[in-house]
């Protein structure tokens, strides 16, 4: 992987949960349709999940003001619904990243729309410019990450801009195209009115489609909510310092975590100041391959492990336990082995391309950190890299058209539902309380101590299934979201304490 690569998935606003065996029924009652779909596999990326779908392509112009110029074939795919009596609407699910396929995602997800897909359709589009839809990827070289500088960064970025213009004009890429083409498909297939589920970059796309086409949205959940207003990544550093202060502080909270590990904050100092130093050597076990491995685990590396931990209850809860057995033994295989695993599992799932052509056009200009902010970020375990990497990027990567309005507040009145977790890293609460201003009428859901996206957490697939079925907050039951509590933290590898 290389430090660009790095630098993306420490970006990376989405999280691919573990995978599932899904068989999907065919409909009978299928909507008049202008696109021709046939019978599909949805595989999950190690293979784990099998969806049954039916999927086709849609041809859309690559420059919507060149309509006869190069055609983009947009990947789509229908998991139809199990009820014979289905209901009309169908449930479109939109990825994050940006740069995740729709299609990838659902197949690592779709038992959490089990309720919602017996009644309904679920419609997955790969966005232009990933999956299968002219996907801008871009194989990365192998160089050890802490030897990398910006202008290997910016060289990596030229290689990658060359690629992938054999075959793209990678300027059309941006989210602005993009729900047009989503409201193309809509029509292709022949539903009126549609349901939205986004996930982080996801809800962006969400809500701009909820601008340009309002009569077209039944209901829409947002779930790792980023505000039309915001340009996100340009203080993200110092959101992902506060979510793991926040994981720290709850070990020294809990009796039996404080005892075993005092405070986990220490060896997290004393483990980031070995590696500011130097690279450790780790031999350790390939966790997705069972071999040999040996791997120069650096200060990049331990702050994407340290990023991705705080995603998820699950990988919070070895955290403390990692920093221990690395700062007080020397054993850097449990960190080094989170590093492997989030290479094998994101590595190759995000077109980096269409993440450039996105943040480049989208985000990126409109960043404005002075001095004291920039101080602020050298402080926290990402630093200033990810910041600094971004703008290197986008000095010569080129920037697209944006719609005038898209960073202009949203005012809506379909009925939303925003999904956070009081300890996300890269969409806290406060994005969704600002973004809800925008719905006339909204409920922000928070789950105390929770990461980023909340779609597999407990329950949540049965509130979400009572919203889109009602289409309406009025009477919806969100109680079991307020006894939820994350995984308690392994005081060994035998598990969590009881």
């Amino acid at each position: 992987m290389s430090l660009r690569t790095a630098l993306l998935l420490l970006r990376l606003a989405a999280v691919i949960p573990g995978g599932f065996l899904v068989t999907a029924a065919a409909c009978h009652a299928a909507p008049a349709r202008q696109l021709a779909l046939s019978g599909c596999e949805l595989h999950q990326a190690f293979g784990l999940t099998l969806i049954q779908a039916e999927c086709g392509h849609l041809a859309v112009p690559e420059n919507p003001a060149a309509p006869g110029g190069r055609q983009i074939e947009l990947r789509v795919a229908v998991v139809p619904a199990i009820s014979t009596r289905k209901q009309p609407d169908p449930l479109f699910v939109l990825a994050g990243g940006p740069g995740l396929a729709a299609t990838a995602f659902y197949a690592n997800v779709a038992p959490v729309f089990a309720l919602i897909h017996r009644d309904r359709d679920i419609v997955l589009i790969d966005q232009r410019g990933t999956g299968g839809s002219n996907a801008l990827d871009c194989a990365s070289s192998e160089e050890d990450l802490y030897q990398s500088t910006t202008a290997d960064i910016v060289a990596e970025a030229e290689r990658c801009l060359k690629m992938v213009s054999t075959h793209a004009d990678v300027r059309f890429y941006t989210t602005s195209l993009a729900v047009r083409d989503l409201d193309r498909v809509r029509a292709a297939l022949g539903y009126d009115r549609i349901d939205l589920y986004g996930s982080s970059y996801g809800t962006i796309v969400a809500q701009q489609y909820v601008r340009r086409f309002p009569d077209r949205v039944r209901s829409v959940i947002l779930d790792g909510v980023v505000p039309p207003q915001l340009a996100l990544g340009a203080a993200s550093a110092l959101d992902a310092q506060a979510a793991l202060s926040s994981i720290f502080s709850r070990c020294v909270r809990q009796p039996a975590c404080h005892i075993r590990f005092g405070d986990p904050a220490a060896a997290y100092r004393q483990v980031r100041g070995e590696l500011a130093a130097h690279p450790v050597w780790v031999d350790l076990t390939d966790p997705t391959s069972g071999e040999p491995y040996r791997l120069a685990f650096s200060s990049t590396d331990f702050a994407m492990v340290l990023r991705l931990a705080s995603y998820t209850p699950e990988l919070a809860a070895l955290l403390p336990l990692d920093l221990h057995e690395a700062g007080a033994s020397g054993n850097f295989a449990p960190l080094a082995g989170q590093f492997l695993l989030i290479d094998r599992v994101y590595g190759d799932a995000i077109a980096e391309g269409m993440n450039d052509s996105v943040v480049c056009s989208e985000d990126v200009p409109f960043y404005h950190v002075n001095p004291q902010e920039r101080a602020q970020l050298a402080g926290s375990f990402l630093g200033t890299s990810q910041l600094d990497g971004l703008e290197a990027v986008c000095g010569i990567w080129p920037r697209g058209p944006v719609d005038s309005d898209f960073h202009q507040p949203l005012h809506s009145d379909v009925p939303a539902l925003l999904l956070s977790g009081s300890n996300d890293p890269i969409t806290p609460p406060r994005y969704a309380a600002q973004a809800a201003r925008g719905f006339v009428r909204s409920l922000s859901l928070v789950v105390a101590g929770f990461g980023h996206g909340q779609l597999t957490d407990p329950c949540m697939a049965g509130v979400m299934a009572q919203f889109v079925r009602r289409a309406s907050l009025s009477g919806l039951d969100t109680a079991c979201t307020r006894n939820l509590s994350p995984m308690p933290f392994f005081l060994t590898r035998n598990g969590p304490t009881p």
